[in-house]
C-alpha cells in the first residue's frame, strides 16, 4: 500500500480499506501508512474509532473493521477475518471441531464458540462481544487432511470431515462429552469418504483416538464401511490396541470391553436425533 496524503484521516484510511473488501488491519501496517503521526495521535484516533464501533481489537495490534451489516453485533464472524489474522501472526492453522463440522453438513450444530487449531506456542482464547473464539495447538496439523475454501472476504483453512472426526473425538471434552461427539458423527458421517480414511497419517495421531472412532462407526453409528475401512488401515500398518476407556475420565472398574477395537465400554452413548 503506498503512503497516503496527510490530510486523510485514519477513519478515511478505515473505509477505504473496507471498501476494498479488507476488514482488518495491523497497528504496525497503520503505523507505516500514517509514519507522520505522532504515537500519541495515533492511539488517540483508534480510540476515537473503536467508541464509535467503527473498529474493535481482537489481538495485540490486531484491529477488526465492522461494515454496517455488523454494527449491531458489535463483531465480526471469525470465518470473515481468521485467514488474513494467523497470516499476520505467521501461524498455519485451520478451523476445526463444531465450526468445521457445521461446513459439512452437521449444520444443528453450530457452536457459539469457534474452534482454532494451530501451532505452538499456545494462542490465549479471546471472547469479545460475546464471541469466543478459542485456539487449540498441536505440533502437526495434518495439512494433507485440510480443505481450503472461499468465502467473501478470501479463503478459509478448515478440516476436512475425517480429520474433524478425529479431533471432536480428541477434544470430546472441549465439545460437550461423548454423547455431544456421536451426535455430530452421525451426521458428519455422511460426508467422510473411504478415500480419506486411507489417507490418514495415523503415525501422528493416537491410535487410542482411532479405536475411540472406530468402535462408534461400527457398534453406536452403525457405519460397517468406514469401521472396516479404518479397521484395514490400523491393520495393515501393524498398529496394536490396548484397552482404552470410551470415556477417558472416568471410572474402567467392572466394565466391558469391545473385542476388537479393546474400547472399554463405560459410559452409554445417547445419540440427539
Amino acid at each position: 500500500m503506498s503512503k497516503i496524503s496527510k490530510n486523510i484521516s485514519l477513519e478515511t484510511w478505515v473505509n477505504d480499506l473496507l471498501a476494498q473488501g479488507k476488514y482488518a488491519f495491523a497497528l504496525n501496517a497503520l503505523r507505516k501508512e500514517f509514519d507522520h503521526l505522532s504515537e500519541v495521535a495515533i492511539k488517540f484516533s483508534l480510540k476515537r474509532l473503536v467508541d464509535k464501533g467503527l473498529i474493535i481489537s481482537v489481538h495485540k495490534g490486531y484491529y477488526l473493521i465492522i461494515p454496517p451489516q455488523y454494527k449491531s453485533k458489535g463483531i465480526l464472524p471469525p470465518a470473515l477475518y481468521l485467514d488474513a489474522f494467523m497470516k499476520e501472526l505467521n501461524r498455519p492453522y485451520y478451523l476445526g471441531l463444531l465450526n468445521a463440522a457445521a461446513y459439512h453438513g452437521a449444520a444443528h450444530q453450530r457452536a457459539q464458540e469457534f474452534f482454532v487449531v494451530t501451532s505452538f506456542p499456545v494462542l490465549r482464547p479471546t471472547l469479545k462481544k460475546g464471541l469466543k473464539v478459542n485456539y487449540i495447538s498441536k505440533n502437526n496439523l495434518l495439512t494433507n487432511l485440510i480443505e481450503i475454501r472461499k468465502t467473501e472476504a478470501g479463503y478459509l483453512n478448515i478440516s476436512n470431515p475425517i480429520l474433524t472426526a478425529i479431533d471432536l473425538i480428541q477434544y470430546a471434552k472441549r465439545v460437550g462429552g461423548m454423547n455431544r461427539v456421536a451426535t455430530i458423527l452421525n451426521e458428519l458421517m455422511e460426508s467422510i469418504k473411504p478415500e480419506s480414511i486411507r489417507s490418514i497419517p495415523i503415525k501422528e495421531i493416537p491410535i487410542t483416538a482411532l479405536q475411540r472412532l472406530g468402535y462408534l462407526f461400527e457398534m453406536i453409528l452403525h457405519n460397517q464401511n468406514l469401521a472396516n475401512e479404518l479397521y484395514t488401515l490400523l491393520q495393515t500398518n501393524n498398529e496394536v490396541f490396548f484397552r482404552t476407556p470410551l470415556k477417558p475420565s472416568s471410572s474402567i472398574k467392572g466394565f466391558k470391553t469391545d473385542e476388537k477395537w479393546k474400547v472399554i465400554i463405560n459410559t452409554t452413548i445417547e445419540i440427539d436425533e
